[in-house]
């Protein structure tokens, strides 16, 4: 579905600048993403004070969520030539997710955030989304500042874990996800006839977490990530959402999944598979340290919207919002 209609942004003072607000397009996808890189690697070198090669280590997020949720998805642009900033957006069913977020550092002060985060507003709602959530980082109250302007609140941590894959033939010093007798099967590799019947499956699934989540268009384009056009890091396998039926809610069944992904990424070469979780879903991320997993990164969740409490502790899902 289809947001409103482009339109030219306001200044603060409430003047026609020459920046307007607009979806992207497919032959922006280059630029945008250099708006990303550029951008968040000003604020990673503000944060650290050494500015890192790529800020995202590779993984590219506007192809994949453009591929995805094109209506979702825009730019600001000076003088219908210049990009100088950009925010992506998408629904999982009832949950628009929000982010990233990026405008040059040179046009920051502006309202320019303000007015792209205004448009993937307005995007959610006309998609019906109940839920609106955001990641950002913790220690950046200006991040932080921007999402409460919209009604966002910090919820929890959002920890990205990850684990090295050791190497055909060698032994790790770390616990290995049990293999069980789970069958596993790619997607891609069902009948066409029975994809429909799987995604059915799904939404039942993720309904179940939470009313109305539906990850349909995720998987059809990518659930499981790999190096490339995708957000996955080089050389890591990344993982975008994972969830054991709640009425098949057994540790075992999640550990022997993170080992068939495991598996999986050591077939492709990886060195690397990474997993988020939300530490709100308790007995998930305590698997995932059983299992060996560390923590690379925490970010802080926000949330806005009806059933904001809706996690529970037990399930075992991996999500993530960024």
């Amino acid at each position: 579905m289809r947001a409103t209609v482009d339109r030219a942004g306001l200044d603060p003072q409430g003047r026609l600048p020459k920046v307007q607000i607009r979806r992207i397009r497919k032959g922006d996808l280059s630029r945008v993403r250099d708006v990303f890189e550029q951008s968040f690697g000003d604020f990673l070198e503000r944060q650290l004070g050494t500015r890192p090669r790529q800020a995202f280590n590779g993984a590219q997020y506007v192809h994949h969520r453009w591929l995805m949720e094109p209506w979702g998805c825009f730019v600001a642009e000076e003088d219908g030539s210049k990009l100088v900033g950009a925010a992506l957006a998408a629904t999982w069913g009832s949950l628009g997710l929000l982010g990233p977020v990026a405008v040059l550092t040179h046009y920051h002060n502006q309202s320019i955030a303000q007015q792209l985060i205004r448009a993937a507003e307005e995007f959610f709602e006309e998609n019906k989304a109940t839920l609106h959530g955001a990641v950002s980082y913790a220690t950046s109250a200006k991040h932080l500042a921007i999402f409460h302007k919209f009604g966002y609140r910090p919820k929890s941590l959002l920890a990205v874990m990850s684990r090295a894959i050791e190497r055909p033939g060698t032994r790790s010093a770390l616990p290995r996800p049990p293999r069980g007798t789970l069958t596993v099967r790619r997607f891609s590799t069902l009948e066409e006839t029975k994809k429909k019947a799987a995604l059915l499956r799904f939404h039942r699934i993720t309904n179940a977490v939470c009313k109305g989540m539906d990850l349909a268009k995720e998987v059809e384009i990518a659930i499981y990530h790999t190096p490339g056009v995708s957000e996955a890091p080089a050389g890591s396998g990344y993982v975008k959402f994972l969830a054991i039926d709640p009425k098949q809610r057994k540790v075992e069944h999640l550990e022997q999944l993170v080992g068939s992904i495991e598996d999986l990424a050591q077939e492709q070469g990886l060195s690397r598979v990474i997993l988020p979780v939300y530490l709100r879903y308790w007995q998930a991320y305590s698997t995932l340290v059983k299992c060996g997993y560390q923590v690379d990164q925490t970010m802080v969740r926000m949330q806005k919207g009806k059933q904001e409490d809706y996690e529970d502790p037990a399930d075992l899902v991996l999500d993530d919002w960024r």
